[in-house]
């Protein structure tokens, strides 16, 4: 930051030849942007050539020639420090004041400051630099507030840019990550298994299966498909049920079924397979009395 303690020393330092009033404003505005940091590249006609801007070259150049130029000035400054980026500088002379515009490279909008010569230029100094300049403290506030400080905060935020730039570019061109990862895991679902059902259901209509809830209630219907030779069905009804009080409906007592075996194959003849009626004294079913033990003699 300037200050008017940097901004005089600096131009005791050049010793420069004012002409006017004019000379010594335009001269402390360039000694503001030396005691900010900047370096003098090119000043007076060439700092007003069409290369000012695109020559390469930061070297720094004397001030020789600063006031060459009728009622106007003219410097191109480059700050090392913050960025590879010039500021031309112009001082038009307006009546009894002295517009000062400061243009940063890439930019299309000038910063302005508007000087009213009197309030801060003696007309006569003598060889005393401090003699020659009244109220210069405040007069270098104005130009750092409204010109340096401005070009400080619009170089950040052109750096910024550039930056954020250079990151979505970069961002952009990275592949798309893979699905899941490096994401975060999600947190653990508790998973309920059901219990495996054990002897519940039937052939007719089977229980749930493993890792299945079973449903509420019966389905109104119970037993097997699967008739033995001790089935309830054949006896006192079906399962208990009363509508069946006397066995199973259709069916004529001493029944039997015949199994359904291929057509002239031995064994699989359906008397084979008839029942006989139970015997007094013997609790044995029919189709199992011929194991009876009194039988033995039958094949002796």
């Amino acid at each position: 930051m300037a200050s008017q303690k940097l901004v005089l020393a600096l131009i005791r330092a050049a010793r420069p030849t004012f002409r006017n009033q004019n000379d010594k404003i335009a001269f402390a505005v360039h000694s503001s942007f030396l005691a900010s940091g900047y370096v003098l590249t090119a000043t007076g006609p060439q700092a007003l050539s069409d290369d000012a801007f695109s020559d390469p070259s930061n070297d720094e150049v004397s001030v020789d020639h600063w006031n060459e130029l009728n009622d106007e000035y003219a410097f191109v400054y480059a700050n090392p420090e913050k960025g590879s980026e010039k500021v031309l500088v112009k001082c038009l002379v307006m009546n009894d004041k002295l517009l000062v515009h400061a243009l940063t490279q890439g930019s299309s909008e000038p910063l302005s400051l508007e000087i009213d010569v009197g309030d801060y230029a003696e007309e006569d100094g003598g060889s005393n630099y401090s003699q020659q300049f009244k109220n210069l403290d405040k007069l270098v506030k104005r130009i750092d507030g409204d010109i340096l400080s401005k070009l400080d905060g619009s170089a950040k935020a052109s750096s910024s840019s550039r930056s954020s730039e250079t990151s979505d570019r970069t961002r952009q061109e990275l592949p798309d990550p893979v699905a899941g990862f490096g994401e975060p895991a999600d947190p653990p679902t508790q998973i309920i298994f059901p219990s495996v059902p054990i002897g519940s259901g039937s052939d007719l209509v089977p229980g749930p299966a493993a890792g299945v809830f079973p449903s509420r209630g019966g389905h109104g219907i119970g037993g097997s498909m699967l008739v033995g030779p001790n089935d309830p069905r054949w006896f006192g009804g079906i399962g208990g049920d009363p509508a069946f009080p006397g066995g199973l409906p259709g069916v004529p007592p001493g029944a039997r079924f015949d199994p359904y075996g291929p057509p002239g194959v031995p064994g699989f003849e359906p008397n084979k397979f008839a029942r006989n009626p139970r015997r007094p004294g013997y609790d044995a079913h029919p189709d199992l009395q011929h194991f009876r033990r009194d039988a033995d003699s039958d094949y002796i």
